[in-house]
């Protein structure tokens, strides 16, 4: 820039898709946090998952979410309403009580595990309008990069079906086994001290990027 020359200020968009899907992952971090799962309540939309348990890999995740700071979520997910899962929008689709059904399906996943206390899993939730819970979702993860997003896939799997079991344990089952049917997969191509291993370190690298 040469001198005189007047910096250039990119104008503020509020309908750019990143400010949209921030304004509703801002809307859901206000929202008051709950015990998983919340008690039932009807709507679609989006929710990050908080730990504050004792699990050696997760030490670092734990303490920055004691004393009612919830500063890192370990999940983020969606809940799309029936028609979104069908390739259309959504709209004018009965909702029920599809989000809470999502988060109640991963509190079965935690109490299956065998090393998992779901007494120390807390949740954000937020209903939002179909359209923009994809969005939200991908700000979400970008923004905190949850560890069971990025680093441990499996935790929001479901039974692949009789007959289909000839795949591999998904990784969070091989950290956290109890799932009855994962154990009926192929073993996972890592063992549990490798994957906890891979977690910690992934958490030391994040932390100090925040």
């Amino acid at each position: 820039m040469q001198r005189g020359d007047k910096p250039a200020f990119k104008p503020f968009n509020p309908l750019d898709k990143r400010n949209l899907g921030e304004s509703v992952a801002d809307a859901l971090l206000h929202t008051t946090v709950q015990a998983l799962p919340p008690e039932p309540f009807i709507g679609a939309g989006v929710y990050a998952i908080y730990y504050m348990g004792s699990f050696s890999a997760y030490r670092q995740l734990a303490e920055v979410n004691q004393d009612g700071q919830f500063y890192c979520p370990i999940y983020v997910g969606k809940a799309v309403p029936p028609g979104s899962r069908k390739g259309g929008l959504g709209l004018e689709v009965e909702h029920g009580q599809t989000l809470y059904k999502r988060l109640a399906e991963h509190a079965e996943s935690v109490n299956a595990a065998r090393n998992l206390d779901i007494a120390d899993f807390f949740c954000h939730f937020l209903v939002v309008d179909d359209i923009w819970i994809p969005l939200a979702e991908s700000m979400l993860i970008e923004r905190f990069k949850p560890v069971w997003n990025r680093v441990l896939d499996g935790f929001g799997n479901h039974d692949p079906g009789k007959g289909r079991h000839r795949g591999m344990m998904p990784q969070w089952d091989c950290l956290h086994p109890g799932r009855a049917w994962a154990q009926r997969l192929q073993p996972c191509a890592n063992t549990a001290e490798q994957l906890a291993e891979r977690v910690e370190q992934y958490l030391r690298e994040l932390f100090k990027l925040i």
